[in-house]
């Protein structure tokens, strides 16, 4: 139940490179509220200088973001506007602002977002890789068993992947990324809204082969194609069919499937019609009689 005498938090969104993207809306929302959080004060402070924005402003990043959190609440429960502002793009997204936010609900204070630039829908949208089903990793964790785990789980991914990327970790990115998932349709999109953007489509060993002989710079985001449902019904098949049939149809028998259950899901895992398993398994029983 939301507090009607609180405050409410406003989360911002503020360009990813060009400042002509921030909208209206923003800048009076900035404008109008009592504190504004921001995950760098250094770099957010230019933005409001910039827009000559007057309002206090506070520091909210990754490694105060339960204990700025419930100070920014205890503000909010007593009547207080708050603005969350991230270094570029939208809070929350890959982001300590999703910490606030849910706190906020948790406290019955009223949570709003003001959309805007997004390096994420930026990159997905400027890609030409498929758009309509995608997963977002945001920055791949440092930890070496971590990183390995969630690179398995994308392994046999079919929905488009994107990744957020530094210049120095680029490349060595790349490489686990082709050890990983195959050689799949990559854009590499650089330095998005500014000066100097870039997108290149191309494979994954391609990518590898051009950052090792052109030093990386820029910010980066990794849209990478998803592995084809053809791609992944001809392995399954193919790993079926080197199965012993018999040892197939015991697989689902021992989970108490029927004789014409289990011959309907071994024909689907096979590819093939129910009638072809039947037929071959009065082959193999009558080889067996012989």
């Amino acid at each position: 139940m939301s507090d009607r005498n609180a405050g409410t938090l406003y989360l911002c969104a503020t360009p990813i490179g060009n400042l002509s993207d921030i909208s209206e809306r923003v800048l009076e929302t900035l404008r109008s509220v009592d504190v504004i959080a921001a995950e760098d004060t250094r770099n957010s402070i230019k933005l409001l200088n910039h827009f000559d924005i007057k309002k206090p402003l506070t520091s909210y990043h990754e490694y105060n973001r339960y204990d700025k959190a419930n100070e920014l609440i205890d503000m909010m429960r007593q009547g207080a506007d708050v603005a969350v502002i991230t270094d570029a793009g939208t809070p929350a997204i890959s982001d300590p602002g999703q910490v606030l936010a849910d706190m906020c609900h948790a406290a019955g204070i009223t949570v709003t977002a003001l959309p805007g630039p997004c390096a994420l829908i930026t990159a997905l949208a400027m890609s030409g890789i498929d758009s309509r089903r995608f997963v977002f990793e945001g920055f791949l964790p440092p930890d070496k068993k971590e990183r390995r785990q969630i690179l398995g789980m994308l392994e046999d991914e079919m929905r488009t992947v994107v990744v957020y990327e530094a210049p120095h970790h680029l490349l060595a990115t790349l490489e686990q990324l082709y050890e990983h998932l195959g050689d799949r349709n990559i854009a590499v999109c650089r330095e998005l809204t500014k000066k100097f953007e870039e997108v290149k489509r191309m494979r994954l060993c391609e990518a590898i082969g051009f950052y090792k002989a052109n030093e990386p710079r820029g910010e980066f985001v990794l849209v990478i194609e998803g592995r084809s449902s053809e791609e992944l019904m001809k392995e399954k098949e193919d790993k079926f069919r080197a199965m012993d049939l018999e040892e197939h149809m015991s697989m689902y028998e021992s989970q108490g499937m029927d004789h014409k259950e289990a011959m309907k899901m071994v024909a689907a895992d096979r590819g093939v019609s129910k009638r072809d398993i039947y037929n071959q398994l009065i082959i193999e029983s009558n080889g067996r009689s012989n």
